[in-house]
Order: structure tokens, then sequence, then C-alpha cells
């Protein structure tokens, strides 16, 4: 998940676009606009298994109708979408990964759960840390990253693309198990 166009590309609230940019460059694959959805879609294998990996190109707040479009178009049922977001609520630098649960004031995926029509859904929640003192969350998630946090995003992209192969390999507990060991 994450905002269109590269005003937004660098910034926390685009680490899931950053995300999901790994996982098609690894697979060797390229995104192509998908007419029905109006996303950026692109269509894998990881470990033997079909894969459709996009990129909304409506802003975050608003984006699950596309992501639920893309889902029905490909006959992927709600509860097989993962979802790969920034989130506030993990310290900069880790990577979780839960089914269901509330939307925790994130707007990306209230506009997902509604547009499922479940929760039930995986997410992998990208830690961005929580904005300093005086400063709002809006402006926070849609600011750059520091110093100090640009030298950590690599790391932090390939762990997160790791927790969706994971995922997508063995399952959500496994993938639990392995992330949060």
């Amino acid at each position: 998940m994450g905002n269109p166009g590269a005003k937004y590309e660098k910034t926390r609230h685009n680490v899931g676009h950053m995300v999901v940019d790994l996982l098609v460059s690894r697979a060797g694959g390229s995104f192509r606009a998908h007419k029905t959805s109006g996303m950026l879609a692109a269509q894998l294998s990881f470990h033997g298994r079909a894969v459709i990996l996009g990129k909304p190109t409506a802003y975050m707040n608003v984006c699950g109708p596309q992501i639920a479009k893309l889902a029905r178009y490909f006959s992927v049922p709600p509860t097989d979408v993962v979802a790969v977001h920034d989130e506030l609520d993990i310290g900069f630098g880790l990577v979780r990964l839960k089914r269901g649960g509330g939307e925790a004031g994130h707007n990306g995926l209230r506009s997902l759960s509604s547009s499922l029509g479940t929760k039930d859904y995986a997410r992998i929640r990208v830690g961005v840390g929580r904005p300093p003192v005086g400063m709002e969350t809006a402006d926070f998630v849609l600011a750059g990253f520091t110093a100090v946090e640009r030298r950590e995003l690599p790391d932090l992209v390939e762990r997160s693309a790791d927790a969706v192969e994971w995922l997508v390999r063995e399952g959500v507990e496994a993938a639990q198990n392995r992330l949060h060991g």
C-alpha cells in the first residue's frame, strides 16, 4: 500500500510499495496497467504458487476499491489478500505479520476492509515508528526518512519482502514463527 507519484515515492507511507517493488524485482517480473482495477499489477510465481502483486494508483486512504477489484478479477478470496503497509504502532525497523484485527486508525486498511467486506486478511506491518512530539501523524507518514532510517531502510524492505515470501510458501503461522521468532 502507498501513494502514487514521485512526490510520495520515498516516504514512510510508501514502504509497502517499496516492498512490492522488491518482490517483483526478485521474481524478474514487471508491472503492467490492469484496466479493470486501475492498479499496476504483476503476475508472478513464488515457490510454485501463482501470485498477483499490485500497487494501487489511488491514494492510500481510498485504495481499497482498487485492491478489491483486482482480487475479484483474479478470483482471489479476501482471506488470501495480503496488505503490506506502514505501521506507526511498531518501532522503525521491525516487521510483524498478523491476520485480521482492527485497522489501528490506518485509513488505507479501513478502506481495504470496507471494500473486501472483511478484516480477515493478512497484513505485513512494516514499522515506521511514531512521529516526534508536536508533529502531526499525516505529516510524519508523508515525510521522508531520517538519514539513519535511510541507511536501515534497505534491510527493512528486504525483511518485509522475505515475510511475504514466507507467508506465500509456508502460511501465516509458520511465517509468524520465522518472523517473530
